[in-house]
C-alpha cells in the first residue's frame, strides 16, 4: 500500500476527528459511554475505543478485539464494522471476503460475552442468516449491514450487488427474528437511479440511519470511493409500513458531495450519535485531497469527520460543512 501524506489541503472545516479510520461507526451506550470502530487501511481487523466523552474518542487508546482468519471465511476486506446493543448483548456487524476470492464479500457478526465490549470476550455468529424460504439474500456480493428497531421490530439494511456484468449495488431491508437472523425475505428498498450515483459504478451502500420527530432518515452512499463518492438519503414515517418501498421517500440529490473549497473529498459511509447535550452528530469519512495514487479503495487516508446535524422548519435533517465539529 503506498503512503500518502495523511492530509492534503488543510482550512478551517475539514481537520480531521480521527485519522486514516474510513467507514466510521460511533455508538453511545446506556451509561453513557461512547465507542468508535471503523475499517482500518489493512482491511485486516477490527478495532474499538471508548470514552466517557465523544471528544475523548479522538485520542483514546485503540484495542484490537478480532482478527481476520489466515485463510478462508472472513480472511480478506474486513470492512465497515458497527456496534451495536440488542437484546441484551452487543453486537458487532462487518463485511468480510476470503484470500482464495477476494470479492466474495458477505455480511459477518460478533457477539460480545459480556457487558463490556472494550475487555470482555467476542465470539464469531457466523454470517448473517436469511429467513428459511428467502433464497435471494446474502447469494452475492453483500455488505453495509446496519441494524435498527423501530416499534419494536428489529430490521436490517443492507447493500447487495445483483445483475450481471459490471454489477449494480442496491440496498435491501428486512425484518430481524433475532440480531443474527432475517425474519422475513428480503426488500429492494433504493438502486442507484440518478447521475451521482452512477459515477464509475452504479451504487448504493453504507446505510445509516438518524429518527427526529417521528420520521425516520436513512442515509446511504453513492458512487466510486474517490470525489464522486457522496451522501443520498430516503425518509418514511415511523408509522408506515417500512417494508413497502413506494413509502420511502427518495431525494433527487446528494445531501453532502464533496466541497473543493472546504477541502472535503468522498465524503460518505456516515453513522450517526449524539453529543452529551443531546445534539444530532453526522459521523462521517472524506479525503482532504483531490489526486489519489492507483484505486482510491486502497487509499489509507479516508480520515473520520463529525458534523452536528441541524434541522430545518420541516424536520428534515441539514447537512452542513462548518467551521466546528459539533
Amino acid at each position: 500500500m503506498e503512503e500518502r501524506p495523511r492530509n492534503g489541503k488543510l482550512t478551517e472545516y475539514n481537520k480531521p476527528f480521527i485519522e486514516q479510520r474510513a467507514d466510521p461507526f460511533i455508538t453511545r451506550s446506556n451509561d453513557g459511554k461512547y465507542y468508535f470502530t471503523a475499517s482500518v487501511p489493512e482491511y485486516d481487523r477490527i478495532v474499538l475505543r471508548c470514552s466517557e466523552s465523544l471528544e475523548g474518542l479522538r485520542n483514546a487508546e485503540e484495542k484490537t478485539i478480532w482478527n481476520a482468519h489466515e485463510k478462508g471465511d472472513m480472511s480478506q476486506h474486513i470492512w465497515a464494522p458497527e456496534l451495536h446493543y440488542l437484546k441484551g448483548s452487543w453486537y458487532i456487524y462487518f463485511a468480510a471476503s476470503r484470500k482464495d476470492d477476494i470479492w466474495r464479500l458477505r455480511p459477518y457478526i460478533l457477539q460480545c460475552m459480556g457487558p463490556d465490549p472494550m475487555n470482555d470476550e467476542w465470539v464469531e455468529r457466523g454470517m448473517m442468516q436469511c429467513c428459511d424460504d428467502d433464497i435471494y439474500s446474502f447469494r452475492a456480493f453483500s455488505l453495509d449491514s446496519t441494524v435498527f428497531e423501530n416499534k419494536g421490530e428489529l430490521y436490517c439494511v443492507w447493500a447487495e450487488k445483483v445483475s450481471v456484468g459490471i454489477q449494480i449495488s442496491n440496498l435491501y431491508i428486512a425484518k430481524m427474528e433475532s440480531p443474527i437472523k432475517l425474519s422475513t425475505a428480503q426488500v429492494l428498498l433504493t438502486t442507484p437511479d440518478y447521475d451521482w450515483e452512477r459515477v464509475d459504478i452504479w451504487v448504493n451502500e453504507g446505510p445509516a440511519v438518524l429518527k427526529h420527530d417521528g420520521k425516520i432518515f436513512l442515509t446511504y452512499s453513492a458512487s466510486a470511493t474517490g470525489e464522486c463518492y457522496c451522501m443520498g438519503m430516503l425518509s418514511i414515517d415511523e408509522n408506515a409500513d417500512l417494508l413497502d418501498p413506494r413509502a420511502w421517500k427518495k431525494e433527487k440529490k446528494p445531501v453532502l458531495s464533496s466541497d473543493r473549497e472546504k477541502g472535503f473529498y468522498g465524503p460518505g459511509h456516515n453513522s450517526f450519535t449524539k453529543t452529551e447535550d443531546g445534539k444530532d452528530v453526522c459521523v462521517y469519512h472524506a479525503r482532504t485531497y483531490l489526486e489519489i495514487a492507483g484505486d482510491p479503495l486502497y487509499d489509507p487516508n479516508r480520515h473520520t469527520m463529525l458534523m452536528e446535524v441541524k434541522w430545518d422548519e420541516e424536520g428534515r435533517p441539514v447537512f452542513e460543512y462548518r467551521n466546528k465539529l459539533y
